[in-house]
């Protein structure tokens, strides 16, 4: 049996989600981000119990299929930027429905219809997320940053990232190494 989970992005939260069904003795095949695929058939007081423990983290069990399909794109696209090494070489609308296997006009408008923006903002958003995180790593300088998450140039992340965070990328590494010394003057 396959229960979705709404708000589950990360591997804590995974580990939150072992943790609660391991409490109602439901054994887990997969645990992945937004599904969990278990041995048995769930029980309406287990549903219940479950629904209650995971709200606690600001997990949500979901049983409506548009939110059920909304929380599927959003993992894979939190996956294919955030947990892979390598972005796909097809275009993300081309990736995002042979992944789920639905027309992508058919997501995209169910997507943009609940969430009041569309995928290409929502995987805009995870970029400069993720341009945070490795700027922050210090591992990888703008230019291996914008090939690696295959912007067209320097100059397009750069546009991309002030427009979503009012800063340029330098500057936002800047201020944050600042904070860092300032937390270590402590």
């Amino acid at each position: 049996m396959i229960i979705y989970i709404k708000y589950m992005v990360s591997l804590r939260c995974k580990l939150v989600v072992k943790e609660e069904l391991k409490k109602l003795g439901l054994h887990y095949i997969n645990v992945d981000l937004g599904t969990v695929e278990i041995l048995e058939d769930i029980t309406q007081k287990q549903k219940k119990e479950l629904k209650k423990n995971l709200l606690k983290y600001g997990l949500e069990l979901l049983d409506d299929r548009r939110n059920i399909l909304i929380e599927k794109i959003k993992s894979v696209i939190i996956e294919m930027i955030h947990y892979s090494d390598e972005l796909p070489k097809v275009n993300y609308s081309d990736y995002i429905s042979e992944q789920l296997g639905y027309d992508y006009t058919y997501l995209s408008n169910i997507f943009s219809e609940v969430k009041g923006i569309t995928i290409q903002q929502f995987i805009i958003i995870h970029k400069i997320e993720r341009v945070k995180e490795l700027l922050l790593y210090d591992e990888l300088n703008l230019t291996e940053i914008s090939y690696q998450l295959h912007y067209s140039s320097v100059s397009h992340l750069s546009n991309q990232f002030k427009k979503i965070t009012g800063l340029t990328p330098s500057y936002y590494k800047k201020i944050k190494k600042m904070r860092r010394r300032n937390l270590e003057d402590l």
